[in-house]
């Protein structure tokens, strides 16, 4: 039997689960996901399962199915170890992107997620747009975000280039590890206390499952060498996975993300660059465009040297992208809205044929 404190349970998920029907079902916690089939954390211990018909009916895009930290609702089947998932709890948190592609639509990454390790590669030099990207989808899901500077073991100036990062991180806690020597481990392991799940999340080849393999402390998610031409990693982990770690926190480990666009954000713009929030706070005009107005305090600490001109522009970047998502996504309603009025227009015509 495993207790579901340890899986991540707690008084959120217990009251939503407690005002379901309790017939015949149980609460389970998804481990991997792969397409429609699953791996479940339960309190027998781990079991496969598929979704139910009716998940499949209801649901409008991928963001309606169970990922990776979600907890589920599940129905045994007699005499089977397969269960059916009829249900999904309300998620707590949701780290989530737009899909890969033309369409806007929202792909979920993982749920439930207590802290976003947001992990870098030192050996490839730190990215101070990416991680700022990162960080507003960190605070947009609602998980504490953790950066990490990996491969400190590769260059001699690990505590400068996290020294340097002060401006970005906002208050962020960075940690410097290098997990190949296991070295820093134990800083990661301060934000990931018995029943709290964490995720790794970057790009390829920066050993997000090798710093995994130490917390674990054991070989179990499949790593692999960059590319010593451009220190790019190649995609060896193929799918995402909860696993549970021996001091009774849990960690997600994730494929590489090269594609990483904003879902939502203008709230985790606020929270990621609150030192541009604040400045422009003080701007005469409070539809200040930070251009040319008289009175902007945002373009008098640039000009002072008192904001850095690059993430400045990071930010302009960052709300230009969610303000063009967002009219994608009122076009995309507005024509669903037009479609829908379209046949129903045809249906009621049909039927005052037929009178």
């Amino acid at each position: 039997m495993i207790n579901l404190l340890s899986l991540g349970w707690n008084n959120y998920f217990a009251e939503r689960f407690a005002a379901l029907p309790q017939e015949g079902v149980l609460p389970a916690r998804v481990a991997i996901q792969q397409k429609h089939r699953y791996i479940l954390y339960t309190a027998m211990g781990e079991r496969p399962g598929e979704i139910a018909g009716r998940i499949h009916y209801e649901a409008h895009g991928t963001q309606d199915y169970p990922v990776v930290g979600d907890w589920v609702v599940v129905r045994e089947r007699p005499g089977e170890e397969m269960v059916t998932i009829v249900g999904i709890l309300p998620r707590l948190t949701r780290f989530a992107r737009k899909a890969i592609g033309v369409r806007t639509v929202e792909q979920v990454i993982a749920a439930n997620i207590d802290t976003a390790f947001i992990v870098n590669g030192l050996d490839a030099g730190v990215n101070p747009r990416r991680i700022e990207r990162y960080l507003v989808l960190a605070a947009e899901s609602g998980a504490r975000a953790v950066i990490v500077l990996n491969k400190a073991d590769l260059v001699t100036d690990a505590h400068i280039a996290a020294h340097n990062l002060a401006t970005i991180a906002q208050g962020t806690p960075v940690v410097v590890t290098a997990a190949i020597r296991n070295e820093g481990m134990e800083n990661l392991l301060e934000f990931l206390p018995s029943g709290s799940t964490g995720a790794l999340l970057g790009p390829s080849g920066v050993g997000k499952s090798t710093i995994a393999n130490q917390l674990l402390g054991q070989n179990r998610l499949e790593t692999g060498e960059v590319r010593a031409t451009d220190r790019k990693g190649r995609h060896i982990t193929s799918h995402r996975e909860l696993v549970i770690l021996p001091g009774g926190g849990l960690l997600i480990d994730s494929p590489g993300m090269r594609e990483l666009q904003l879902w939502g954000g203008e709230e985790g713009i606020q929270e990621a660059f609150d030192d541009i929030v604040a400045l422009a706070e003080a701007c005469r005009f409070r539809d200040c465009k930070h251009v040319a107005e008289p009175g902007c305090a945002v373009r008098a600490a640039l000009e002072k040297g008192l904001l850095d001109t690059a993430r400045y522009a990071s930010f302009q970047k960052l709300q230009k992208e969610i303000a063009y998502q967002e009219r994608l996504l009122d076009k995309t309603a507005s024509l669903k809205e037009k479609q829908r009025a379209k046949r129903l227009t045809a249906q009621h015509k049909r039927g005052y044929r037929k009178t």
